[in-house]
């Protein structure tokens, strides 16, 4: 029990992450280094983390027994079944195998052992090229990424000096900014920003004159609580 890490761990709370807020740590491989968000457990974690891989740096072969989410925020992000540019939105489902690396350097925002067990589908997005649907309010554009078991994925547009209504979030969401500068009652939240608010929150976004990109999930913070306290019940 003494080498499980538990970061940001209670999911009950609200969680918020600037830029400044950074402090990248190495990895076990040379030149991949990462800013942990929240992690509960080892080396193998329940985990959502900002990678950094160095122009020429790989990680050895590696299976995910409960699956992979990766958004490639910058840079090209490569493994044996392809290369993957900035924009680029992977699911690797449980009990998948790769072996990542990058030629020229890449960020990547990954999120760890957090699938449902049923959910096995292997995904690979070019959100550049994908089609965007109409918001739920003028000036929201919407770009879809994944949908199992009451969990959603997207991506969100916000344009400059949009307001969205005050809502509640049952399952919680998470928030990462990607451009521009979000904003809502609690702050304002510029890009690399990111949020984790619990189950039953509320709030009420909006943007000013920059507009705001966002990579949003909801409806998996139990979810993520239930997974953390099974492993721990299991170590």
């Amino acid at each position: 029990m003494s080498d499980i890490l538990r970061l940001r761990a209670d999911w009950q709370q609200r969680e918020v992450i600037l830029p400044q807020d950074y402090q990248f740590i190495p990895s076990p491989e040379a030149q991949v280094e990462r800013m942990m968000l929240d992690r509960v457990g080892g080396e193998q974690a329940i985990a959502t983390s900002i990678v950094r891989y160095a122009p020429g740096s790989r990680f050895p072969v590696h299976e995910h027994g409960r699956g992979e989410e990766i958004l490639v925020l910058e840079g090209d992000f490569c493994d044996e079944s392809g290369e993957y540019p900035a924009g680029s939105y992977l699911r690797n489902p449980p009990g998948s195998r790769h072996a990542p690396y990058s030629r020229k350097g890449a960020t990547i925002f990954v999120k760890l052992r957090q699938f449902h067990p049923q959910d096995r589908g292997n995904m690979r997005i070019n959100t550049g090229a994908a089609n965007w649907f109409p918001g739920m309010v003028p000036g929201l554009s919407v770009l879809p990424l994944h949908e199992f078991d009451g969990v959603n994925t997207a991506l969100v547009r916000w344009a400059p000096d949009t307001r969205f209504n005050l809502h509640t979030h049952p399952g919680g969401e998470e928030i990462l900014v990607l451009e521009g500068v979000f904003h809502d009652e609690h702050g304002s939240y510029p890009a690399g920003s990111w949020l984790r608010s619990p189950r039953w929150s509320r709030h009420q976004p909006f943007t000013g004159k920059e507009g705001a990109l966002i990579y949003v999930k909801t409806g998996h913070v139990g979810l993520a609580e239930e997974y953390a306290a099974m492993y721990l019940a299991a170590e």
